[in-house]
């Protein structure tokens, strides 16, 4: 869909705003994190959104949609990006609709953060188990079903994990905490690519004790 950018209201399941949330709450995510600062654990791991690594070009054009975004249905045959590329059907051709259209596929990224220490919630998409068939490589992405349902969020709001450890999932719907040093590069697979990397170093639960 069309309608708003990679990430949803932190770490909601699927439901009204899934797969791909409406505008509206895209804009409600952004307000919501322009005021609000997590808590900074004592350690040194440096706790991050997913807003964070928009680059502030792809932050201002997903903020300014273009008008005609307004008329278009969401689940409608014009609520889709060609997968050939061009202008979207319905919401024309001008240079603010080529930037909000650029930003949903973007792989821009923000540089600063490579080689940085991070922790992030969100959800796992499994892409690669060990022989006991645990996951030793996934996706990591801001909100249920993404990279599971077309299209995918951008790359920059998807991130590509390695976990030698491994882990295993008691359930796909369970929100998770990753913490591991986050690099910039982009990884390609058949359920999307992802702009940012990170080695694992610990996988917890989500709560919000950060």
């Amino acid at each position: 869909m069309i309608r708003s950018a990679s990430f949803a209201v932190p770490l909601r399941r699927s439901g009204s705003l899934a797969p791909w949330p409406a505008l509206a709450a895209l804009l409600w995510l952004l307000a919501w994190c322009a005021g609000t600062t997590p808590a900074q654990a004592a350690d040194e791991y440096r706790t991050i959104e997913w807003i964070d690594l928009i680059p502030q070009a792809d932050l201002d054009a997903l903020m300014n949609p273009p008008d005609a975004l307004a008329a278009i249905t969401d689940g409608s045959a014009q609520d889709q990006l060609p997968a050939e590329g061009g202008p979207v059907p319905g919401l024309g051709d001008s240079e603010k609709a080529q930037r909000y259209r650029a930003a949903l596929e973007s792989t821009a990224v923000r540089p600063e953060f490579d080689g940085q220490q991070v922790r992030i919630p969100g959800f796992i998409v499994p892409l690669a188990f060990d022989e006991t068939r645990m996951i030793t490589e996934f996706f990591l992405v801001p909100y249920f079903g993404a990279c599971l349902h077309s299209p995918p969020p951008p790359p920059n709001q998807i991130i590509h994990s390695r976990f030698g450890g491994g882990l295993s999932l008691d359930d796909i719907y369970d929100p998770y905490w990753l913490e591991g040093t986050l690099s910039v590069g982009i990884e390609a697979t058949d359920l999307g690519t992802a702009a940012y990397r990170i080695e694992v170093d610990r996988v917890t639960l989500f709560d919000d004790s950060y």
